[in-house]
């Protein structure tokens, strides 16, 4: 089976993600990688209609991304979009301005979808298709928790929860106020306790006891926080999927991480090696989101990956 050069446009709430890879039946080997912030949700979650500007700047970077993928001579260039496109009124707006700008058709993936592709991605490592996994996808406006065991699924959904999503619902001061902080973890506990446990619970425990000879769930994240977190565990001043993928943090160093980012100004989080500049202010509540999931369901580990939605997506071509 030949190689093929594809390559898949990423369009989230907060950033905007490009992978090209050559592809041979289910195995990917990224040749290029970018990421953008243009806060696609920003000002969107009173209204939930997408503003002018990150829209426009939204079908800009797009264009871009696709000029990228055909200098590698990508055969594809699949355009995705997930939570705040598919949650908002004006959808078209932004579809109609991408077209516009890029020439490219964009496909509005479901919370199920999204949910699927990430599970398939991220058990396309070998090593964590060995064990059964609670897979995390936090995103900025949604989080999809996902469950299962080398290819099969056993229990996936997508919630409201994201790292943009929570910012503008209980925004923060510069620095943080503990009260903030308080109401942040508050509101995550309940969330979690009301909206995931009775969904989540008992699925645990049963894939727990799938597998008797593995019977432990392990956490897997997947998505920029998890990847800047490892980065800032690891002091890397750059991207290096190995060191990612190798990194282990324990609750304690999770909520180690909390605590420290939670007392910085905005401009002192920017100087933290491995932290990206544009990402100081959502890793905040990016890593309140992975300490409460630990703390409510008894995890005392997340593993890291970098594979997910855009490798699943990139694999089905277009």
């Amino acid at each position: 089976m030949s190689q093929q050069c594809r390559a898949v446009i990423d369009i989230g709430t907060n950033s905007i993600k490009l992978l090209v890879a050559g592809v041979t039946g289910h195995d990917v080997q990224p040749l290029w990688e970018d990421s953008k912030q243009t806060r696609l949700g920003r000002g969107f979650y009173e209204t939930h209609q997408l503003q002018p500007e990150p829209i426009e700047k939204t079908a800009r970077v797009v264009a871009k991304f696709a000029a990228t993928a055909r200098e590698w001579k990508a055969r594809s260039v699949r355009v995705i979009a997930t939570s705040a496109a598919r949650d908002a009124k004006n959808p078209r707006d932004l579809t109609a301005a991408i077209e516009r700008e890029s020439g490219l058709k964009v496909e509005i993936i479901s919370g199920e979808q999204e949910a699927d592709w990430a599970f398939r991605g991220v058990t396309s490592d070998p090593e964590l298709a060995k064990h059964p996994l609670l897979l995390l996808d936090v995103g900025g406006g949604s989080t999809e928790f996902i469950l299962g065991h080398g290819k099969r699924k056993h229990f996936a959904h997508s919630f409201p929860l994201g790292t943009v999503r929570l910012m503008e619902k209980i925004p923060h001061s510069d620095p943080p106020a503990r009260a903030e902080l308080t109401a942040c973890r508050a509101w995550l506990k309940d969330f979690l306790r009301t909206q995931v446990r009775p969904k989540l619970a008992a699925e645990l425990r049963d894939e727990a006891r799938f597998d008797p000879a593995s019977p432990q769930v392990q956490l897997v994240g997947t998505g920029g926080t998890t990847s800047i977190l490892a980065r800032m565990e690891s002091e890397l001043p750059s991207y290096d999927r190995e060191r990612i993928e190798a990194t282990r943090l324990s609750l304690d160093r999770v909520t180690w991480h909390r605590k420290r980012l939670w007392r910085l100004p905005l401009d002192e989080r920017k100087q933290i090696i491995g932290l990206p500049k544009k990402r100081a202010d959502v890793i905040l509540t990016g890593v309140a989101i992975y300490e409460a999931v630990m703390q409510e369901f008894g995890f005392n580990e997340l593993r890291v990956s970098t594979r997910g939605l855009r490798f699943a997506a990139v694999m089905d071509g277009a």
